[in-house]
């Protein structure tokens, strides 16, 4: 006979992992497979290693802002190597204790790719052994997504750049969104002539304007080339570098092409659509609010379902799952005023709406916009400028959104996201002693709406 399980969870990210210890605390006999790295793409290929190297590259602004204060800061290098060793270590840490959880809450964890072989069956392709499941929990992820262009197959993606033996003198990346820009960011500070193209109008589609306005400045002004309605053509390989022709009609000549077009649902050849599970655009698992699939027994939690492609919510979904389905404690995931950060320099934190859809919402607003140099840069040269935004319903004085771009900007926006969550008022901001001298004071001293 196969073994059974309650719940056999396929992939081995933050949502499965989650999902898989709370069922077992709940009582459930569970078995976890990931075929690559246990900790999915935020801890092996995304969110943490890219922190990691943000906070790495910032350093070259702090050794300039740090002679504006009196320090003699003397010749500075930088060691590619020696900055991949480090997050490897950290990586393999990270994977230890997500292992070790696992292990701890009697949960079962298998290495292979597993495909799913009926609604309660899935079969585990290192072994050839067919696994009986209660329920079947899809947290597979995404993957990066190639364009159909010429010579793609000789850029990386996201995936890739973690592990680069060297970097590049230059590099172009094709994307406008968070991951190609945080990339563009952190590469320029360490050393690399960093190209951007996109083929929309602005870059950051879906965030604030005046957001979008502000990082592409800035981003200009470090001297990042941001090309925007243009794409990348074709890619060929010259001599040793790789040269790509832009709908523009002009060439670059680099170093490294890095395509960051976006992510897909990580849903091809696991056996979904032959369970009769029903899929949406880009492959993405369709799902109703609990993250119940269109087959009774199979579930699906993270990006795979493409609903907000976030770690934290991953985390929420999992979690609900379990608790619905084996604690006998329903509930969803609430994907309203999910707090959000971008980690390029400078550092971008939101929550809740941006001032074209509040508009399209609720009609009347207020605006509080406010620009300022920020308190390290007292004493720099070229300062850099902060930005802060708040959104009011002008009919209830509800906050519908912040935004922030500069340093903390992350930190900030959880802390604020709380009030957003709550429903606050900007009679409540405005009720709130500021901390003085910080940046954040700003967002309850802006008295005078902008429109």
């Amino acid at each position: 006979m196969n073994r059974q399980v309650d719940l056999f969870v396929i992939g081995g990210g933050s949502g499965g992992v989650r999902a898989a210890r709370i069922a077992a605390g709940h009582g459930a006999k569970v078995m976890v497979a990931e075929e690559f790295r246990y900790g999915g793409t935020c801890v092996i290929r995304g969110c943490v290693p890219k922190k990691l190297l943000a906070i790495a590259s910032r350093f070259t602004d702090l050794f300039e802002e740090a002679r504006g204060f009196g320090w003699d800061v003397g010749p500075t290098s930088f060691d590619w190597s020696r900055l991949r060793e480090a997050k490897d270590r950290e990586i393999t840490r990270l994977e230890g204790i997500y292992r070790r959880n696992l292990e701890a809450a009697g949960v079962e964890t298998l290495e292979s790719r597993a495909v799913i072989e009926g609604p309660n069956r899935v079969r585990l392709l290192a072994t050839g052994e067919a696994i009986d499941a209660r329920h079947i929990l899809v947290a597979t992820g995404g993957t990066p997504f190639r364009p159909a262009i010429e010579g793609a197959e000789l850029a990386i993606t996201s995936n890739e750049v973690f592990d680069l033996e060297t970097l590049p003198d230059e590099m172009l990346i094709e994307g406008g969104g968070f991951i190609a820009l945080e990339f563009a960011c952190l590469l320029q500070r360490l050393g690399v002539k960093v190209t951007v193209v996109y083929r929309g109008e602005q870059i950051l589609r879906g965030f604030d304007d005046d957001v979008r306005e502000h990082l592409a400045q800035a981003m200009r002004k470090d001297g990042i080339e941001v090309l925007v309605r243009t794409e990348v053509k074709a890619i060929r390989r010259d001599n040793g570098h790789l040269v790509a022709s832009l709908t523009n009609g002009t060439t670059r000549r680099v170093g490294q092409l890095m395509l960051a077009t976006g992510r897909v649902p990580a849903t091809a050849g696991i056996g979904l659509e032959e369970a009769g599970v029903t899929l949406r655009e880009r492959g993405a698992i369709a799902v109703g609010p609990n993250s119940r699939t269109s087959v009774d027994s199979i579930w699906a939690v993270g990006d795979v379902t493409d609903r907000m492609a976030l770690t934290p919510v991953a985390i929420r979904e999992g979690h609900a799952f379990a608790d619905t389905v084996f604690g006998d404690k329903p509930w969803v995931c609430d994907h309203e005023n999910v707090p959000a950060a971008v980690f390029s320099t400078p550092e971008i934190g939101v929550v809740g709406l941006t001032e074209t859809v509040a508009r399209e919402r609720h009609g009347e607003l207020r605006i509080y916009r406010t620009s300022f140099r920020p308190m390290h840069d007292t004493f720099s040269e070229e300062p850099s400028r902060m930005l802060m935004k708040l959104v009011v319903d002008d009919e209830s004085d509800r906050v519908l959104g912040v935004h922030i771009v500069g340093p903390e900007a992350a930190e900030m926006i959880q802390l604020v996201g709380i009030a957003v969550k709550m429903g606050a008022t900007k009679a409540q901001f405005d009720a709130t002693v500021a901390v003085h001298p910080t940046a954040a004071e700003e967002l309850v001293t802006l008295r005078t709406p902008v429109a």
